[in-house]
């Protein structure tokens, strides 16, 4: 019992590398540019097609409406004769 009251030395770890030299360096930030130009061009691409799909379905319910209304005109003017 004796063997588990005791503790075990932790050792501290120690840096062995440079922080300097561990960097992604130039390459690195070319690579988050170009990710993030990606980006930007996706989302741009993405609401450009959303407000395409919704002026589309804009110009229908008007087209519906005046397809209803002229309907409306055609069997009222029916309806008179």
């Amino acid at each position: 019992m004796i063997l588990f009251g005791e503790t075990t030395p932790m050792p501290t770890p120690s840096m062995t590398v440079d922080p300097n030299s561990v960097t992604p360096g130039f390459a690195g930030f070319a690579m988050i540019v170009l990710i993030v130009a990606a980006v930007v061009l996706l989302i741009w691409d993405m609401n450009r097609r959303i407000r395409r799909v919704r002026y589309r379905e804009e110009v229908r319910q008007e087209l519906d409406a005046e397809e209803a209304a002229l309907r409306e005109q055609i069997d009222g003017d029916d309806d008179r004769r």
